[in-house]
């Protein structure tokens, strides 16, 4: 089946969401890549200042998940989600005006806290309108995520030619049009809600209390970090062993891992749920996010084989990484809800964001500092290997999750008849 058949299959309201999330990723990458430069370029701001200013856009975000995915399941899905979209969308359109840090700030902390708000709502959503489907609702999600990060930036780069705050206000724009679109065509959709109230508190225990939850949440940060390293360590590859035409082979690096995501999304979730339920599928992708780094451990340097097969290694690692995360997001988000037992899914999920998150930051300071620290000593390869070991521990870390049955819920194991997700070219 093809991605559009696929795609068709679901109602309106996931149909929306997914296309809701490409347009997220779309006016996100369109602009912030280009943010740093501008701040310290046109604007002229210290590089604490614009370090400040990206900071507590992640802060906003990433520190703010789990009061997002609360309001989520107290207020409804929906209301989140438009809430996060307007707000983007003012958040945007300030820095189209803003010149003082000040105002930079406000506009940096209104577009992370956006994204805290409809993040988890999103995803709580699409799992609870798409049910014993959500692995495969899942997997377009992915292709629709990774679509408009493979063309948010090529976008914003056209437009960057005119000018930033051009950039900006289509970004702006970008986020208002989804606003609108969410706000009139999305169904109202509300989470279980038990017969009790209970208070804000009560319900981070519930969550924080969930022993299963928090150790499959602690050995997903290895995901995180391993996937994440298509923003650090691989552009800085790319520097080292491509030197004047590193922006082309970091381009490169981008393209790899969009296009692979978006065309082999449905063929890799198919194969492997026509072998093995959740549990060992995240297993096994997690393995391959592993091993995704032995070809630049094995060529670390131009000085071994020679530039040209550096570059390819590099190369090769991010197709690898890309053909992993695809294989771990669907069965990954599947997993969180089972373990939610379909209660405050939301705040699940924003307690799990903010854990990955907080997991990606401390790795990569540490990424940065051992890269920074092996090329001194011309020990590149350490690098490697270090992350390889990552994921060969957070690979052990779900192995043994998944023998001690802890992604047992009926729903985490998909042991549904096997039937592939796709069967035809997309």
């Amino acid at each position: 089946m093809t991605v559009l058949a696929k795609f068709r299959s679901f109602d309106l309201a996931a149909r929306l969401l997914m296309v809701n999330q490409f347009g997220i990723n779309l006016g996100f990458y369109m602009l912030m890549p280009y943010l740093a430069g501008y701040l310290a370029g046109p604007l002229g701001l210290a590089a604490w200042a614009v370090g400040l200013v990206l900071g507590v856009r992640n802060f906003s975000q990433q520190g703010m998940f789990l009061v997002g995915g609360t309001l989520a399941d107290r207020l409804g899905y929906k209301p989140l989600i438009v809430a996060g979209c307007f707000l983007r969308t003012g958040g945007f359109a300030l820095l189209v005006f803003a010149t003082s840090l000040p105002g930079l700030l406000i506009a940096s902390a209104a577009t992370g806290f956006a994204g805290a708000l409809f993040n988890p709502a999103v995803r709580a959503y699409l799992a609870a309108d798409t049910g014993e489907r959500r692995v495969e609702a899942f997997a377009v999600f992915n292709i629709f995520y990774q679509a408009g990060i493979l063309a948010g930036p090529l976008v914003g780069l056209a437009l960057m030619a005119l000018d930033f705050r051009v950039t900006a206000g289509a970004a702006a724009a970008v986020f208002a049009v989804l606003t609108v679109a969410q706000l009139f065509a999305l169904p109202t959709r509300h989470a279980e809600t038990p017969a009790e109230r209970t208070s804000v508190l009560e319900d981070w225990r519930t969550v924080v209390s969930n022993r299963r939850f928090v150790a499959f949440a602690l050995a997903m940060i290895g995901s995180y970090v391993l996937s994440f390293q298509v923003y650090l360590a691989l552009p800085l590859q790319a520097d080292y062993v491509a030197g004047a035409r590193s922006q082309e082979v970091t381009s490169a690096v981008f393209v790899i891992s969009g296009v692979v995501a978006v065309a082999g999304q449905l063929r890799i979730t198919a194969w492997l749920r026509t072998r093995w339920r959740s549990g060992r599928s995240l297993v096994v992708g997690m393995s391959l996010l592993a091993v995704s780094f032995l070809p630049l451990a094995v060529v670390p340097a131009p000085e071994r084989f020679g530039t040209v097969a550096a570059i390819a290694a590099l190369l090769v690692t991010a197709a690898l990484l890309a053909i992993g995360t695809a294989a771990v997001f669907p069965f990954e988000m599947d997993t969180v809800v089972s373990l939610a037992n379909g209660r405050l899914v939301a705040t699940h999920y924003g307690f799990y964001n903010t854990v990955v998150g907080i997991g990606i930051l401390i790795g990569n300071l540490a990424t940065g500092a051992v890269v920074g620290a092996a090329h001194d000593a011309e020990a590149e390869w350490a690098v490697w290997v270090g992350l390889t070991a990552i994921g060969a521990l957070a690979t052990l870390a779900l192995y043994r999750l998944d023998r001690s049955q802890t992604t047992q819920a009926p729903t985490a194991r998909i042991d549904q008849p096997k039937t592939a997700i796709s069967g035809g070219r997309h």
